[in-house]
């Protein structure tokens, strides 16, 4: 551990008796300046085989080391860490790798991940330079539009122009059974060949879905249309989709909006429905409660995720103000969805943590990803309490168990 006043952190702690919610230690920091990400999704459509993913990074958006390890028996016990490379330096720059969450379809474990080759390692050169990957039954290559090639894998995505890239582990791949369904961000560029920024935030995306089906042996992907924000209403375009089937051919999408370099904007989640399965979406808009009510969330991931039950949830941050784009990342909510009209249903909100006294104002509950324990039922949440300090990066990574 990191800091002594959060060494009580470490032992199971009970958050919430009232809604049975529970916190453990997770992975621990390895030292100073450096914060961990950790979290476990299934590798198989049915019983207790986990994949756990832990990577280590010093500054943001950069994972200077991943370790993996697997469990047959829901997380008791795991397998010895095998270390993932996901950096490298080479002749024309440094080459990164950031793993995302796989999923089980048709008997085949599907992994996927951003990599790309950064001429001076700076993050923001990945935004025409990430491509995603997948690994399928231990062959590793890139994921590519049927009809289209490496160096334009998607229509629109050309390499070192503007890229697509899965954007966080909540970005979760889902399947339908007969199809794979991977939520993805999309740079773009200009007639001058400038990254295009209307919005004038830190970055701006346009989002869509990928869309693969096993044909002939293979893999058949294509992309959705993408889905386009109001760049006078959200500063970065829309970022960091997550989706849910609600039932039949609806689809519930929410994406990351943002206000950033514009405060003046109100900050909040955007949605958007399809009603054929995720072929095509409506135009977005502000997500809501149910009652109409728009609510403040800064720019961070959020995840949707269906339950055994048939219950919807959402996960992500909720704030009493208006937040300045990324911040603050804190309290952090579990909601219940509506599956009639896909909107937020106030009176199910539950907080699940928030900044502790004497902690620093930088803290981020954010990075996450969340599943349901197919045993218990509980829904697993993997959460680092993140610190970007002046001093160093600093956060362990912990499991939340939600009772619902």
């Amino acid at each position: 551990m990191i800091y002594s006043r959060r060494n009580v952190l470490a032992a199971p702690f009970l958050l919430q008796a009232e809604t049975g919610i529970t916190r453990t230690l997770h992975r621990a920091s390895p030292g100073p300046g450096v914060a961990v990400w950790s979290f476990a999704y299934y590798t198989e459509a049915k019983g207790g085989r986990l994949r756990s993913v832990e990577q280590r990074l010093t500054r943001s958006d950069t994972i200077d080391a991943a370790y993996l390890r697997d469990s047959v028996d829901n997380g008791r016990t795991w397998s010895e860490p095998t270390k993932v490379i996901t950096g490298e330096r080479r002749p024309n720059g440094m080459w990164r790798k950031h793993l995302r969450a796989g999923v089980a379809h048709q008997g085949r474990l599907l992994e996927f991940w951003n990599e790309g080759l950064l001429p001076t390692d700076d993050p923001l050169e990945g935004l025409r330079q990430w491509q995603i990957h997948a690994r399928l039954d231990g062959t590793e290559q890139p994921l590519v539009g049927e009809g289209f090639t490496a160096t334009n894998p998607w229509p629109g995505v050309y390499q070192g122009k503007n890229c697509a890239m899965v954007g966080d582990q909540a970005c979760a791949p889902v399947t339908d059974g007969k199809r794979v369904l991977v939520p993805v961000e999309l740079t773009l560029f200009d007639a001058a060949g400038k990254l295009y920024n209307p919005g004038g935030g830190y970055t701006y995306h346009d989002a869509a879905l990928l869309i693969g089906t096993f044909e002939g042996g293979r893999y058949r992907w294509r992309m959705t249309k993408p889905l386009k924000g109001d760049p006078a209403r959200t500063t970065r375009g829309l970022v960091e989709p997550t989706i849910v089937k609600l039932s039949g051919q609806r689809w519930l999408m929410v994406l990351r909006g943002s206000n950033d370099r514009k405060p003046g904007l109100p900050s909040h989640r955007w949605y958007s429905l399809s009603e054929d399965g995720g072929e095509t979406w409506r135009e977005a808009t502000t997500w809501t409660y149910t009652t109409g009510e728009p609510f403040f969330s800064p720019s961070a991931c959020s995840q949707l995720l269906k339950h055994s039950s048939g219950r919807i949830f959402w996960l992500g941050n909720i704030t009493a103000e208006n937040p300045r784009g990324n911040r603050p990342r804190y309290p952090f909510w579990i909601g219940e969805v509506d599956r009639a009209t896909g909107l937020l249903r106030r009176e199910s909100l539950r907080k699940i943590d928030d900044r502790q006294p004497g902690e620093d104002e930088a803290l981020m509950l954010s990075n996450f990803y969340a599943r349901e324990d197919r045993v218990t039922r509980e829904i697993v949440l993997h959460m680092s309490r993140l610190f970007p300090l002046a001093s160093g990066w600093a956060g362990d990574a912990f499991d939340y168990r939600i009772r619902v």
